[in-house]
Order: structure tokens, then C-alpha cells, then sequence
């Protein structure tokens, strides 16, 4: 056979009639080296090689997008690597099936978010995947995504620094379980700088707790008030008193154990009930329709209400404690302990907290208790004075 040369392969026609589907040239200059010539006349450089004992075949590009002297050295360069032990076209077919971060995104949503995660987190990071990674990043291969492609993604969410840190968050986690499985080496994540977060301390005064009740004595949403009212009298956060069953109550011994699998930390608590709760709950019960097993059953037969975000717009706004989220009526329930005298350590045993750190944002609401103390002994001391 002759060398490959860019008049000879010019000249080869395609096969026809009788002839195999496709036919072979090989290069008498350089062994493994070859062209083939398709019925449709698309003719293609190959390189043919044998490595760990088995015979393989990769194509090297197509004539007229290579020449046939770009071809010829391409073939020399891979005959170098497949000389130092590597296979070429094994890493060419690994490359092809290399996970996307679409993949990425399923694998962590079906092997790590639902197995060990609440369902409210689970939804948000879906909705964080849909809506801002994998629009950007789906395509890409898991390890072809930089440090630089996840430093855009968190400085275009700039003007909502919480997000962007949940995102960066969320493809930190993502990027370690891909180190776990192989997928890559390092972690794009990495060292990328989180917005600074101001925590919110915003809890309802006392004034303000009497409208917001006033507001809701009437409302003939009663489902809806009366979940803002147990939210308000134990702390909980909304997923746990919305997706509340009943048999997580015990009203005699005024215990409610949340499950694991209901709580963020992942543990049963066991959480005592005031007075009005248990009142709140006894009533609630003994008004439920037979085989409601949630608290606050939806609309859709089996399903617990799924969201109250409609009305508590409606009545806050009615209240007039505009800005005031949902959430922070955990706050205030904690704020009022605190300022109130109620330990930290307490408080955080009832919020469900597992680290000190956490419930010390409250610690500043314990002057009031600290300072009737002082003025105890300053009524004291004076006293002493004017005996």
C-alpha cells in the first residue's frame, strides 16, 4: 500500500456496487495508520494499535478538516502515548462518557439530598438547581467546571447574598461527593468567598403580638391562624408544625416528639407543651374529622397544608408588622424567654438547637433579667446607707 498522501486519498473513490460497506487503506510508511472510505464517500484517518494485548481502533478526524500530514502526525504523537503504556482511545470513549453536572445534580439529589435530608431542603435545593446552576452549567463536564465558572455563578447573585451563599453551598457539597466518586480531583468550590450575612433579629413586641392576635381571632381562615398561633406558642419551625401528625402528641403529659426524620438535625426531640398549646391542640383534636392523621390537613385527601405564605402576607400586613417573615415567629418565641429570664441553654433545648453558638444570638435579650438583678442590689445598698 502507498504512504497516505493528500493527492492519493483525493483520488480514492467511494465503494459501490458488491463492495464492503466500508474499505481500508493502510499507511506503508507508518504501521497503524490508515484511512476509511465510507460508502457515502466520507473518507477518515484512523489509527490502529494494540495495547495490554487487545486491538484498538480510533478515528483521528475526518479528510478535508485534516489533512493528510495533520493526521499522519496526530497518529505519531498517539503511537507516543500508547508507547508509555496509555490507550487513546479508551481515554477518548472515558472522556465522551465523563459525567455533566446535570448528572452531578441528579446523583446528589437521589443519593445524598433525599436519603438524608428534610423535605423542605430537598425542594429548595431542587429549586436552586433548576433555576440557577444547571443553566449555567449543565452541559459541562463535572470535571471541566472551574473555580472560576463558580465564582461567576456566586458574584452574579450579588444582590442576594443569602442565596448566592446557599448556592455556594450547594455546589461545594455537590463537588465533594464528585471527589468521592472519582469524578474529579478537586473541589471548584473551594476558597470561593461567601457574602457577609447579617442575621436577622426581628421578633414581635408585645404590642405588636396583640395585633397580630387580634387580627387573627376573626380571620375565617381558622386552619391557617391557628397554625401561626402554634408556631407562635412552641418555637417550631413551620415544616414541623405543618407536617405535624397526631400521634407526635402526647396532650396528656403535654409532649410533643418530633421524629428524626421531621427535625433538621436529624434527632428525636421530645418537647413539653405549655398550658395553651396543649389547650390550642385538644381542641384542634377533638374537632378533627375521623382518620385525619395530620394536624392541619390539606386540601388534597392524605396531604397535610402544603403552604401559608398568602395568608400570612395578608394578615401581617393587617397587623401592621410589614416585613415580618414566618420564620420569625421562632424568634420571638425565643426572644420573650430569653427576656424573661429563661436560660440559653434552656431555650436551646426547646428550639432544638445541638450548638451553644446558635442560641447565643439571643444572649443580648438577657439585660432585662441581668439588670433587675443589679437594681436589687442597688435597693439594697441604699438602703444600708440610710439606716
Amino acid at each position: 500500500m502507498p504512504k497516505l498522501t493528500k493527492r492519493f486519498v483525493d483520488l480514492i473513490q467511494a465503494p459501490v456496487g458488491d463492495a464492503p460497506k466500508d474499505i481500508f487503506f493502510w499507511d506503508d510508511d507508518l504501521p497503524g495508520f490508515g484511512l476509511r472510505v465510507k460508502t457515502s464517500g466520507v473518507k477518515s484517518y484512523l489509527l490502529q494499535y494494540r495495547q495490554a494485548g487487545r486491538s484498538r481502533r480510533m478515528t483521528l478526524g475526518r479528510h478535508g478538516v485534516l489533512t493528510a500530514e495533520e493526521a499522519r502526525r496526530l497518529a505519531r504523537l498517539q503511537l507516543g502515548n500508547v508507547a508509555h503504556g496509555k490507550d487513546p482511545a479508551q481515554d477518548r470513549s472515558d472522556e465522551r462518557r465523563a459525567p455533566t453536572v446535570k448528572e452531578l445534580a441528579a446523583d446528589y439529589l437521589e443519593r445524598h439530598a433525599i436519603p438524608n435530608k428534610r423535605p423542605s431542603s430537598v425542594r429548595n435545593d431542587q429549586a436552586m438547581l433548576d433555576t440557577i446552576v444547571l443553566p449555567r452549567l449543565a452541559s459541562l463536564k463535572v470535571k471541566e467546571v472551574s473555580r472560576r465558572d463558580v465564582e461567576a455563578m456566586v458574584l452574579a447573585m450579588k444582590a442576594t447574598p443569602y442565596r448566592a451563599n446557599r448556592v455556594r453551598a450547594l455546589l461545594s457539597k455537590m463537588f465533594a461527593l464528585a471527589i468521592a466518586w472519582g469524578w474529579r480531583a478537586d473541589n471548584p468550590a473551594s476558597g470561593v468567598a461567601k457574602f457577609q450575612e447579617e442575621h436577622r433579629n426581628r421578633w414581635l413586641r408585645e404590642e405588636e403580638l396583640s395585633r397580630l392576635f387580634a387580627v387573627l381571632e376573626p380571620h375565617p381562615n381558622q386552619r391557617a391562624a391557628n397554625i401561626v398561633r402554634l408556631l407562635i406558642l412552641t418555637g417550631a419551625r413551620k415544616g414541623e408544625v405543618m407536617g405535624a401528625t397526631w400521634d407526635q402528641f402526647d396532650l396528656e403529659r403535654g409532649v410533643w416528639t418530633k421524629p428524626a426524620h421531621t427535625t433538621k438535625q436529624r434527632r428525636t426531640e421530645h418537647i413539653p407543651l405549655s398550658r395553651q398549646a396543649v389547650a390550642l391542640l385538644s381542641d384542634l383534636h377533638a374537632r378533627a374529622q375521623d382518620g385525619d392523621r395530620f394536624v392541619f390537613p390539606g386540601d388534597a385527601p392524605g396531604k397535610p397544608i402544603m403552604d401559608i405564605k398568602k395568608f400570612w402576607h395578608e394578615v401581617s400586613k393587617a397587623a401592621a408588622i410589614p416585613g415580618v417573615r414566618i420564620h420569625d415567629l421562632r424568634h420571638t418565641f425565643a426572644s420573650h424567654l430569653v427576656s424573661s429570664g429563661v436560660s440559653l441553654p434552656i431555650v436551646g433545648r426547646l428550639l432544638g438547637h445541638t450548638q451553644p453558638q446558635t442560641t447565643h444570638r439571643y444572649a443580648h435579650l438577657a439585660d432585662d433579667p441581668l439588670r433587675e438583678a443589679t437594681e436589687r442590689m442597688g435597693a439594697r445598698f441604699g438602703r444600708d446607707r440610710n439606716a
